[in-house]
């Protein structure tokens, strides 16, 4: 199964921005690549999917084209991370999905708990086994959030109508509103849709007027590997989130992404992942390995006690690295706070 490194693996070619990607990501391939399922499937017991009522034929604009939704799909497969809890959130369960948490169960996390009647059967992450797909005979795939892979798309296209990464989606980086917006029209159910969004977006600002400090504040988000530092760039879900709280990305770090979402950091360049606020996350390793870490402790933010550290595998950190509509009204109520804390030692 896909581990829990929150960094997923990325197809990447020759082009320049792809070559970046490539380099920034090295530091946690090893433990993607060991951990995540190219095919051996769990199994689930296979729902029978049960469906809100939404308004056909519908219509969702997509890398790969328009997708045309004609009727009421009864049988929704969700392999996108974060596919299945968004169609949760609409009220559709889908009979088969990814669990990229590798949550066990259900395949998600607790913002999406007890929203199945019946457990979905579970579908490879990297490397779906397209058999299995097929086998729960979907009349809609969803694959909003995925590497966006031409070859993948195809396989699953002719299973059945799919749903795949929007415009400049690829490699994982549709937002929680695409990503909503897409499922919900995608099910026809685009009024719902627009009403989570909103809210979504409500529960946004109350908590930015309620931590007025967090504008302008420089933020890090970095994670540790067994191969060493590293930090997200504007794109990724997690500094997204942080900037729609006010905060403003690590200068140093934006520069250094380029056209990528996530750099790597040599040990003597630690020190420039200082900001006003630092969120860190263990990626295989535990979370006093960062916190006990000689160069770490030496990070002006992390004297002043201005860091937020996550548990390795903790609700908090898989919320915030999932990006989801439920997910990140997750976020909002439990690791919101935590930064506020931080902010004001």
């Amino acid at each position: 199964m896909f581990n829990r490194s929150h960094t997923p693996p990325r197809s990447l070619g020759s082009s320049p921005r792809r070559r970046l990607a490539a380099g920034a990501l090295a530091a946690a391939a090893t433990l993607v690549i060991a951990g995540c399922s190219s095919g051996s499937d769990d199994s689930g017991s296979g729902a029978s999917g049960t469906v809100a009522k939404g308004t056909f034929p519908a219509k969702v604009a997509t890398k790969f084209g328009d997708v045309t939704v004609k009727k009421q799909p009864k049988r929704v497969v969700a392999l996108g991370w974060g596919d299945a809890e968004t169609a949760l959130a609409l009220g559709v369960q889908p009979v088969g999905a990814s669990d990229w948490l590798n949550f066990g169960g259900d395949g998600v996390g607790p913002w999406a708990k007890g929203k199945y009647d019946q457990s979905p059967k579970k579908i490879g992450t990297l490397e779906p086994s397209y058999e299995k797909i097929a086998s729960l005979r979907p009349d809609l795939i969803l694959d909003t959030k995925s590497s966006g892979d031409q070859k993948r798309h195809e396989m699953l296209d002719k299973i059945a109508p799919t749903v795949g990464v929007p415009k400049g989606g690829d490699q994982y980086l549709t937002d929680w509103q695409d990503q909503t917006e897409m499922v919900a029209d995608a099910l026809g159910l685009h009024d719902k849709g627009q009403e989570l969004i909103k809210k979504t977006k409500a529960k946004f600002a109350a908590a930015v007027k309620a931590n007025p400090e967090f504008k302008g504040k420089t933020i890090t988000s970095g994670s540790l590997t067994s191969d060493g530092f590293g930090a997200y760039v504007r794109g990724s879900g997690r500094v997204d989130f942080l900037e729609r709280l006010g905060f403003k990305n690590n200068p140093w770090v934006e520069k250094q992404g380029g056209d990528s979402f996530f750099i790597s950091v040599a040990r003597e360049n630690v020190n420039k992942l200082d900001a006003d606020l630092m969120v860190m996350e263990p990626i295989g390793v535990s979370a006093s390995t960062i916190r006990n870490d000689a160069l770490f402790k030496k990070v002006p933010a992390v004297r002043a006690g201005h860091d937020v550290v996550f548990e390795l595998n903790s609700a908090s950190a898989n919320a915030f690295a999932t990006d989801s509509v439920l997910s990140v009204n997750y976020a909002l109520d439990k690791v919101v706070p935590e930064f506020a804390k931080a902010l004001k030692k």
